[in-house]
C-alpha cells in the first residue's frame, strides 16, 4: 500500500509499506531511505532493502514527483463534483393522529454532498423523545432527501422545528410548520364557475319549456 500528499505549506509527504495476514509487516522512511520492520520476520526483507540505494531513491522520487503529479490531475479531474454543493429545500407538513396527538413530517431534500445535520428542536434544544428519522436516500439528479417525524401534542406545535445544517448554508435553517395560505382566486374562480353552469342549465330548460 502506497499514498502521497502535497501540504498547505507546500511540504510533500508519502509512504509505502505492506501488511502480512492482517498485520503491518514493514514500512518504507523516504527521508532517511531506510526501511523499518514492524515484525521480528521483516528484519530478513529489511537486510535486503536497505542497501538497494537505487529502489530507494526511485520510491522517494515517486512519491515526491509523479505520485503528486497524479494526485493534482484527479484532483482537477474531479473538482466539478468535488466542490459541488446544492442547498437543501426544507418544508414541514402534519397530520392528525386517532390518539389526539399530531405528526410532523420534515421533508429535506436536494442537497449536495451527502452529509447533513438535522434534528427536530423544541424550544431551541434537540428533541429526540417520538422522533424517526428515516436514511439519507439518492435522488435521480445525484442529490439527497432525508424524512425526519415526530408525534407531538398538537397545542405544543408552535415550539417545535426542524433544524438543518449543511455544507451549503452559511447558517443552520429553522423550519416549523405553516399553515397553507387560502388561494382565494381559485375559490373565487371556482364559485364563478358553479354560477355559470347554473345559470347554464337554467337557460337550457327555459328554452325547452317555452320552445313546447
Amino acid at each position: 500500500m502506497y499514498g502521497c500528499e502535497l501540504r498547505s505549506d507546500g511540504r510533500k509527504g508519502g509512504y509505502r509499506q505492506f501488511g502480512y495476514d492482517g498485520r503491518d509487516f514493514i514500512t518504507f522512511d523516504k527521508e532517511t531511505l531506510t526501511w523499518t520492520a514492524a515484525e521480528t520476520e521483516a528484519e530478513v526483507s529489511k537486510r535486503k532493502l536497505d542497501p538497494d540505494l537505487a529502489l530507494n531513491q526511485y520510491l522517494k522520487a515517486y512519491m515526491e514527483e509523479e505520485c503528486i503529479e497524479w494526485l493534482q490531475r484527479y484532483l482537477d479531474y474531479g473538482k466539478e463534483t468535488l466542490l459541488r454543493t446544492e442547498a437543501p429545500v426544507v418544508k414541514v407538513t402534519r397530520k392528525a393522529d386517532y390518539d389526539g396527538l399530531e405528526t410532523l413530517v420534515c421533508q429535506v431534500h436536494g442537497f449536495y454532498p451527502k452529509e447533513i445535520e438535522a434534528n427536530w428542536v423544541k424550544d431551541g434544544e434537540v428533541w429526540q423523545e417520538g422522533t424517526l428519522r428515516g436514511l439519507v436516500a439518492p435522488n435521480s439528479d445525484g442529490t439527497y432527501y432525508l424524512l425526519l417525524i415526530v408525534q407531538i401534542d398538537p397545542e405544543e406545535r408552535e415550539r417545535f422545528r426542524c433544524r438543518v445544517e449543511h455544507d451549503s448554508l452559511e447558517k443552520p435553517l429553522d423550519v416549523a410548520w405553516e399553515k397553507e395560505p387560502v388561494n382565494l382566486g381559485l375559490i373565487v374562480g371556482a364559485i364563478l364557475g358553479v354560477m355559470a353552469a347554473i345559470l347554464l342549465v337554467s337557460g337550457i330548460i327555459f328554452f325547452f319549456i317555452h320552445s313546447k
